[in-house]
């Protein structure tokens, strides 16, 4: 395992991004993939468009000349909303850059506005759909999926199980968020439990951290429940983060452990922020090692 971070953690604290890799001795990044394929220059606050082939191969030769190593595409697209042919063609498309960029995966984003109106089944449906025909569009790519748990149906274990089972395939997976499941109200032990059933199916992961009073840490509270108040760095957080790597390795996890500390906001910009994401990129280098 090695340690990565996303872009976005190092774009809003740092001057540049290159600057944050530098100072946090990270060189693998996460990096986000806009739906008309903007992507950071990391040199700058700049965005280069990734329009073609040729144009991936140039931005991919600047990130190797500023030693940065594209690990995943951070996408977002919500299979219940628009034209799903456009949304497979827009998966298809982002796997095909990853590929060229060199990316061992792209993180999947489970949220869906309309999860409310869609019965489970539904749901299920249209996401195993979408995906396994992603797959066979991309079926001589080796650059897999990690469907994140994300937001409110994302963060349900049955959901999650239920598309990997019916996709059935090598390529599909999970970026397995550490704090995603406590968010959403699980008690902590039972975190736990979630986590160990998913370490099999990863492929990416993303790591943060919430600090809540003792007496509702194994209590089931609504999701969300006074995160922006408790949300925390890394290593001051109540999800043991050596555990969970722990039971990734197990599990044969060999992949990146990725910083995404949402705590940053509650520190002032500047060198508070970046003191936060020193901590974090130590803890993290330690825990692996």
């Amino acid at each position: 395992m090695y340690c990565s971070i996303r872009d976005c953690m190092i774009i809003d604290t740092f001057p540049t991004p290159y600057e944050g890799v530098l100072t946090l001795g990270i060189n693998a990044v996460e990096i986000e993939l806009s739906r008309s394929f903007e992507v950071c220059t990391m040199h700058s606050r700049e965005k280069a468009v990734l329009k073609d082939d040729a144009s991936a191969i140039t931005y991919r030769k600047q990130l190797d000349n500023l030693d940065i190593r594209p690990v995943s595409f951070l996408t977002a697209c919500d299979f219940s909303a628009g034209d799903q042919e456009e949304n497979i063609r827009w998966i298809t498309r982002a796997l095909e850059l990853a590929s060229l960029l060199g990316m061992d995966n792209i993180r999947i984003d489970s949220a869906m506005a309309r999860e409310l109106d869609l019965t489970f089944e539904e749901r299920v449906k249209l996401f195993s759909e979408g995906l396994r025909e992603v797959l066979r569009r991309t079926a001589g790519l080796s650059v897999a999926m990690g469907i994140e748990n994300h937001g409110f149906q994302g963060n349900n274990l049955a959901f999650l199980l239920n598309v990997f089972m019916r996709v059935d395939s090598d390529r599909l997976g999970s970026t397995l968020d550490t704090g995603n499941f406590y968010w959403r109200g699980y008690p902590l032990s039972e975190v736990y439990g979630i986590l160990r059933v998913l370490a099999p199916y990863a492929k990416h992961t993303h790591l943060k951290n919430i600090r809540y009073p003792e007496e509702v840490r194994e209590k089931t509270r609504e999701a969300g429940w006074e995160y922006e108040k408790y949300v925390s760095p890394l290593e001051e957080g109540d999800v043991d983060h050596a555990l969970v790597l722990g039971l990734l390795r197990d599990a044969g996890y060999r992949g990146d452990i990725c910083i995404e500390d949402e705590s940053l906001g509650k520190y002032p910009e500047g060198e508070a922020r970046i003191q936060v994401l020193e901590r974090d990129a130590a803890y993290v280098k330690k825990l692996i090692g």
